[in-house]
């Protein structure tokens, strides 16, 4: 499959405003509305893009944990199946390092991922060992990364017709937690970013109205973020790397704000552990690996690269089980809504 740059462009419309109604989209694009809607409903069902929701964890409790495992060979399939079916195990990548597989964990607290996440990784059968790096500060995640296929004027224009409801930029207050009857909704979201008032409510037995109103004070308050993801391998990115590196403690607010001018940066994040800071990227090339380190060494003289990973195969991402291909298999492991992630890469 290969995407046009018409659904490259409506990927970026929905990465900046995931909920933009599609009359609007369609003032900005100067394509019809019907004409959107169809082919959404096209890359939706191809798995090449899809939406996403994700409750906001309060940014001074919640655990981001990067777990490396290692596992017996042949029982690599099982081990990797197993530890996705965790709700908390956000992300899990195959890896081409001494790292047999590398997680994504996120939970409310760090005794949440002690006494309830790590003890389900010692019943699995086959998972020899695994090593612990924790989160300090997160700086770049995924759902900030764009395809930039538009033009600036058509992004501002977006930006200006859009606003917080279809954006999910809605300031949060995380001093205001949402009933259980609204977090109802939650997995809804997640599956579907785009999901509206009338689907939710035949499936909650809920009426309309109802729901409708519950689903504007979710959105209002500020503790969802949105996201439309994209099938890397037909994002023209198809190369993800990993750096482990050490930044002196004084230059991770500098050295944050170098790697957000990079446009191929998807996560960073300062850490616990052998290293202190996390850089992923995707990239056009394995031979752009190389540029990408020339670049992190100009713009960060003080970073110190300790070991790079290239990622072979992603099995799921915040949340979303991928096909071998990483298009989006339509299967969607959704955490409990009492357990609030956090927004990552």
């Amino acid at each position: 499959m290969v995407l046009s740059e018409e659904d490259l462009a409506l990927i970026n419309v929905l990465q900046i405003a995931p909920r933009i109604s599609w009359s609007d989209a369609a003032d900005v694009l100067g394509v019809h509305a019907t004409t959107l809607a169809a082919r959404w409903d096209r890359l939706r069902l191809s798995g090449a893009a899809w939406t996403t929701a994700h409750l906001i964890g309060d940014p001074k409790q919640t655990c981001l944990a990067l777990v490396s495992v290692d596992c017996e060979m042949r029982l690599r399939a099982e081990v990797t199946a197993a530890l996705a079916a965790i709700p908390e195990v956000v992300t899990v990548e195959e890896a081409a390092s001494n790292r047999d597989l590398m997680l994504t964990v996120i939970a409310p607290t760090l005794a949440q991922f002690t006494d309830h996440v790590l003890p389900r990784f010692k019943e699995i059968h086959g998972l020899l060992k695994y090593r612990t790096s924790l989160g300090t500060r997160l700086h770049t995640a995924g759902h900030s990364w764009r395809l930039n296929t538009l033009d600036k004027a058509k992004q501002q224009a977006l930006q200006a017709v859009a606003g917080p409801a279809a954006t999910g930029s809605a300031a949060p207050r995380l001093g205001a937690p949402l009933p259980p009857s609204h977090l109802d909704l939650v997995p809804f979201l997640a599956r579907d970013g785009r999901a509206g008032a009338a689907e939710i409510a035949r499936s909650l037995g809920r009426s309309q109205a109802t729901v409708q109103r519950q689903l504007n004070r979710v959105m209002s308050s500020g503790l969802l973020t949105f996201r439309c993801e994209i099938a890397q391998k037909l994002s023209g990115y198809p190369v993800s790397c990993q750096w482990f590196a050490n930044v002196p403690p004084g230059q991770h607010e500098a050295a944050a704000a170098e790697l957000r001018s990079l446009r191929t940066v998807r996560f960073s994040a300062s850490t616990t552990g052998g290293t202190n800071f996390v850089i992923l990227m995707w990239l056009n090339t394995l031979a752009d690996v190389m540029n990408a380190e020339l670049a992190l060494q100009q713009r960060i003289p003080q970073i110190e690269l300790v070991e790079s990973v290239v990622i072979l195969n992603t099995a799921k991402r915040m949340g979303w089980m991928l096909n071998p291909d990483s298009t989006a298999s339509g299967a969607v492991v959704v955490a409990d809504t009492g357990v609030p992630p956090l927004v990552l890469g």
